[in-house]
């Protein structure tokens, strides 16, 4: 990100003190170059040029070092996937270009997730949601806000599932501690997915 904001806009602005957790990517840009005095609008023009050259900077990056999937994610995606009753989403405030590399990268199928909302869609991810459940219904993918489950390891996390009134499962895997969280409230609150039993029931709410 840092490289890719030096290259369109010529500093990355306030990026190194800014807390990013759970938050959206193009929210992140405009937070850290207008607080250095460059026009939101100035800012936006140049929002194609920026995408682009942060996905091909993200790419070099992770082609270098790959990404490793939490313990019991990729066997938790696998089970949800095979399972006739779950439709798999992702929810996040990268914007698309660097979501499907992360997921790539880290050994996951992008196609495997048929709807998603992203960074790019919305600055407030308290929106994400809704936009999830609303292209899931465009495919005919009939979803309800009370049968879904939102999980994330962020504070923002959880208050977009709360949003949508969706069920909401934070996990301690990411820069916030199990205490953190509780004090947030999630219907369910785990320290990591190794437990895939565990996690999958969390999801499904039959725990």
């Amino acid at each position: 990100m840092k490289r890719a904001l030096e290259e369109v806009y010529g500093t990355s602005g306030t990026l190194d003190s800014y807390n990013m957790a759970g938050r959206s990517d193009v929210q992140t840009v405009l937070a850290v170059l207008t607080a250095v005095g460059i026009p939101e609008a100035h800012v936006r023009e140049r929002l194609p040029q920026y995408r682009r050259a942060f996905a091909r900077y993200l790419e070099e990056e992770l082609r270098s070092r790959p990404p490793l999937p939490l313990p019991g994610a990729r066997e938790l995606v696998e089970r949800l996937t095979r399972r006739p009753d779950v439709v798999l989403g992702v929810i996040t405030g990268n914007i698309v270009e660097g979501a499907a590399l992360k997921l790539t990268y880290a050994g996951f199928d992008p196609t495997l997730f048929r709807v998603g909302a992203y960074g790019n869609d919305a600055l407030d991810r308290d929106e994400l949601a809704a936009i999830a459940l609303r292209r899931a219904r465009e495919l005919g993918i009939p979803v309800e806000r009370w049968k879904t489950t939102v999980v994330g390891d962020t504070p923002l996390d959880v208050r977009c599932g709360r949003a949508v009134g969706a069920r909401v499962v934070a996990v301690a895997t990411g820069p916030y501690t199990m205490e953190e969280l509780a004090a947030l409230r999630p219907d369910v609150l785990l320290p990591n997915l190794a437990d895939v039993d565990r996690a999958e029931a969390a999801i499904l709410g039959t725990e």
